[in-house]
């Protein structure tokens, strides 16, 4: 703690080798994050001003891409700061932050996801009450409800543990997580509680949803042609791949804080790593790829560029 300034610092641990390794972490850090910052701006900036693309799907798919730019941005600076710093230190309020940052897009993201699978739903198997559901009011809500309840939520938890008295001040992680909850000097039962409540109506139960969902999909399009099951696995294998990518983020997440004892430090140090790198990275990737509309607009971006 900064007695002068009246600010409490913790010790960021989660480091391997960082004096012998501190130029090779910052190459690939900066690197994964120009292009995390590059593939996601570029697939907001499709979706914004291409008209084809202004419907449901693709506008949850720029809010996805917009979170993952949010996320980067809060979390890959400060790493990229640390691996050329002496220190690797962060205050107690900077650290909340970044926890009530990650947490609150982590759960925002799985609630896009759902209202990415409630949307193809409708498109499928409701194709002619489609526009009546799917308005422009409709899908406004279906945002401000993906922000605002995993923000409103999070800042809860945040709260919650700002007020808490620390007993360590050096935590075994690169980022402010979960992993903070072990500088606490007693558990508290109310976090524990308010965190299980908070995974099953932000993870648990989104999660449900979307494989009941597209699993009804399937079921309803089997009997309906080769054709109309191709443009249901077309348009509903993305957002599937993407919901394994987020869901294998929360299994890492959840095994570094509660056996984070039982693992190396190097073992901690790749496995954070996933979680911060898969995501944001390969989203913009998949949808690239696999949306067509998406990935014909990118070739023509870039055969703009190089005609230039």
């Amino acid at each position: 703690m900064d007695v002068k300034s009246n600010v409490t610092y913790l010790i960021i641990d989660g480091f391997v080798d960082l004096n012998k390794y501190r130029y090779v972490y910052f190459f690939l850090m900066f690197t994964v994050y120009v292009l995390i910052m590059c593939s996601n701006c570029i697939i907001v900036y499709l979706i914004l001003i291409h008209k084809n693309l202004h419907e449901p799907m693709y506008v949850f798919i720029a809010a996805l891409s917009f979170n993952s730019v949010l996320f980067s941005t809060v979390i890959y600076p400060k790493l990229l700061t640390d691996f050329l710093s002496e220190k690797q230190i962060i205050s107690l309020s900077a650290c909340i932050f970044q926890y009530f940052i990650y947490y609150s897009l982590a759960a925002s993201d799985f609630l896009l996801l759902a209202a990415m699978a409630f949307d193809r739903y409708v498109s499928i198997c409701k194709p002619l009450q489609y526009p009546t559901i799917m308005r422009k009011s409709t899908v406004t809500l279906f945002l401000f409800l993906c922000w605002l309840w995993p923000a409103a939520q999070t800042a809860t938890a945040a709260v919650l543990v700002g007020f808490k008295k620390l007993c360590s001040f050096t935590f075994t992680g690169i980022f402010c997580n979960n992993s903070i909850f072990k500088l606490y000097c007693v558990p508290s039962a109310a976090l524990v509680i308010y965190g299980m409540f908070g995974l099953i109506n932000s993870l648990i139960i989104p999660v449900l949803f979307v494989l009941f969902t597209y699993a009804k999909i399937f079921i309803i399009t089997y009997n309906r042609g080769r054709e109309v099951r191709k443009k249901a696995a077309e348009t509903c294998l993305p957002h599937l791949m993407v919901l394994f990518s987020f869901s294998c983020l929360v299994t890492y997440d959840i095994v570094i804080a509660r056996l984070e004892s039982d693992f190396s430090k190097t073992v901690r140090l790749v496995m954070t790593s996933q979680t911060i790198l898969y995501n944001p990275l390969l989203n913009p990737i998949i949808y690239g790829l696999k949306m067509k509309k998406i990935l014909r607009h990118l070739k023509m971006l870039f055969c703009q560029i190089t005609q230039k």
